[in-house]
């Protein structure tokens, strides 16, 4: 039977939201009493229907018709501008914050389903609205009121759009090097010099203003990451009464041209280089936010945001690409079964032959396992933000520091894999523009390097996140797993089978971390960090496929049937993979750190 969606499974979500992580019990907390599950349904059909009808149509020209920077403006397709009037109008920019700015108090879970949505119809026009209200929620957290008044109320209302301006030409993601410089004036504000680059939605003409938020560092800033402090740099100065004044000293050195997700224009913007200077003053004006240099802790409240954002953003563009090949292969007639008799018989669709079921099946395992990742840190988000005491506040922070980098890698790095595999279903028309399934290759390729490449993620994950905190976050996740694996036993059949498989990687995973944290030696310890991640990726996926399969139960139908092969798919092909990942580690191999730049 076809897909109701070629862009998400409005099924899947249900069951993900409803059956499994039973979202309706949050209603019982104070802060989202206002919503029921027909609040729910009613506000996923909306973004259902807002991406169908309004961000999905322009995804292939957003695609083809990219930025263009003629020295002065950048311009962009109105469907882009379009399409996000009618997000700013439907209130989407506000769901998960508190009443008292306006906002829903939606539980992130439910806003993350809404949300994925739009990721998956068009990622190149979502990300502007992901990142205002990223922009949006660290003012909240960190802005003076004056700040969150003048700045924060146009961002919700859709007026103004933000960034996050972090990197330099130099610096890359080694953020402690950064030299854009903040030089205090005398009337309180600063000016600010330097280059970033690598600026999603860095310049445009949608909106009244760009509200930049800028790292820099002061005349007095200690070294390295330390010194880093958190500017506020509109695009143009805002007066007293919230109107729109001059255009502060903020200029575009050009765009840079992407693989994929080509909609959000790419910038190298320039701060305080002379091209408009406000009351005759140099550079551009900046506000401090907070206190200096703690710009980047301040940043990472939007950064570990965005992190969860890019994963469920490469979940959404593999999800798509599957149902796209899924559809295809249910229409496109080729060959006979391989027991057929008569050679010119009639032919069969390719989805009746095993292997091309064998892509698809692989890619159902990995998107539906990675989303399932995605909407349970959003429910941990919603547990965190709902907490009884600082206790469970303090251990449910504690999960969600340690799947983090998981959430944000494994899909990056498999939805990849996803993605390729939905061009081959297609054969040779995978890799022609016929069809949208190489460009969401394209777009899934920028999600590894996004908001902390996958090194950057693996060594987060195992220095910080794991032997950083002496291991208590890898056991609580641990002890977490084990509450699985026991209801799952208790089911019998294949789930009780999936469960001792499971737990016997959790052990081994336990085992190798210590190993590694007694090598005494750093730079071992953290060379293999990668292979650390990806095997600790998969193990996780591997429990989310456990959960689903204890939600589906003995229900029966074809979609319980697809979970159940899923499942079965992941831990008799997939999960077997981490085995020699962890021999690996265990070995404390040196190949890497042995290897000499000249030998290249």
């Amino acid at each position: 039977m076809p897909v109701s969606s070629q862009i998400l499974s409005a099924r899947d979500l249900e069951f993900l939201l409803f059956e499994w992580l039973d979202v309706e019990k949050l209603s019982e907390r104070p802060r989202f009493a206002e919503h029921d599950r027909a609040s729910y349904d009613a506000l996923l059909a909306l973004c259902e229907e807002l991406a169908t009808e309004h961000f999905a149509p322009h995804y292939r020209k957003s695609d083809t018709e990219e930025p263009v920077f003629d020295g002065s403006t950048v311009h962009l397709i109105p469907e882009i501008g379009a399409a996000l009037e009618k997000f700013a109008a439907a209130d989407l920019l506000t769901l998960t914050l508190d009443e008292e700015v306006g906002g829903l108090q939606v539980p992130h879970v439910v806003a993350s389903a809404c949300m994925a949505w739009f990721t998956a119809a068009n990622i190149g026009t979502a990300a502007y609205s992901f990142l205002t209200v990223a922009n949006a929620g660290l003012l909240l957290a960190h802005g003076s009121p004056e700040q969150v008044e003048r700045y924060v109320g146009p961002m919700l209302e859709g007026r103004f759009f933000g960034t996050m301006t972090l990197s330099e030409p130099h610096a890359g993601s080694s953020l402690g090097d950064v030299v854009t410089r903040a030089v205090p004036a005398d009337d309180g504000t600063f000016r600010i010099f330097g280059s970033k680059m690598w600026i999603s939605g860095g310049d445009h003409e949608m909106g009244d203003n760009i509200v930049h938020l800028v790292l820099a560092k002061l005349p007095d800033a200690p070294a390295g990451s330390r010194g880093i402090s958190l500017f506020i740099v509109p695009k143009h100065l805002v007066n007293e009464d919230g109107s729109i004044g001059e255009r502060n000293d903020v200029a575009l050195a050009g765009i840079n041209h992407k693989l994929g997700s080509r909609g959000t224009v790419n910038t190298a913007p320039v701060f305080g280089d002379g091209a408009f200077t406000p009351g005759g003053a140099a550079g551009a004006v900046g506000y401090l936010v907070g206190e200096p240099h703690k710009g980047l802790s301040y940043m990472f409240h939007m950064m570990n945001a965005a992190r969860l954002g890019v994963g469920m953003s490469a979940t959404t563009t593999a999800y798509t690409a599957y149902l796209k090949s899924l559809d295809y292969a249910r229409s496109r007639p080729q060959g006979r079964a391989l027991t057929a008799t008569d050679p010119a018989g009639p032919q069969v669709p390719i989805i009746e032959h095993a292997d091309v079921r064998r892509m698809l099946l692989a890619q159902k395992s990995y998107v539906e396992g990675a989303l399932a990742l995605n909407l349970w840190c959003s429910r941990l988000l919603d547990e965190q933000a709902t907490a009884a005491d600082d206790a469970e506040r303090l251990a449910v922070g504690q999960l969600l520091d340690v799947l983090t980098p998981i959430a944000k890698s494994w899909p990056s790095q498999w939805g990849q894999e996803s993605c390729s595999l939905a061009i081959q279903v297609l054969g040779g028309s995978g890799y022609t523009r016929d069809y949208d399934v190489e460009a969401h290759w394209r777009d899934q390729r920028l999600n590894p390097i996004h908001e902390g490449t996958h090194g950057i993620q693996a060594l987060d994950l195992l220095g910080r996140k794991v032997l950083g905190g002496g291991g208590a976050s890898l056991l609580a996740l641990a002890a977490r797993i084990e509450e699985t694996v026991v209801v799952a036993t208790d089911l019998g059949g294949e789930a009780a089978a999936y469960a001792v498989s499971l737990k016997a990687m959790v052990d081994r995973l336990g085992e190798v971390t210590f190993a590694l944290a007694g090598l005494g030696d750093p730079d071992r310890t953290m060379a293999n960090a990668t292979v650390y991640l990806e095997a600790a990726g998969h193990v996780v996926i591997a429990w989310m496929w456990l959960e689903q399969l204890v939600a589906v139960g003995e229900k029966e139908g074809d979609f319980y049937d697809g979970k159940r092969a899923a499942a079965r798919y992941f831990f008799g092909w997939e999960l077997p993979k981490v085995a020699p990942m962890l021999d690996l580690l265990a070995s404390g191999d040196t190949t890497t750190l042995d290897m000499q730049a000249a030998w290249f």
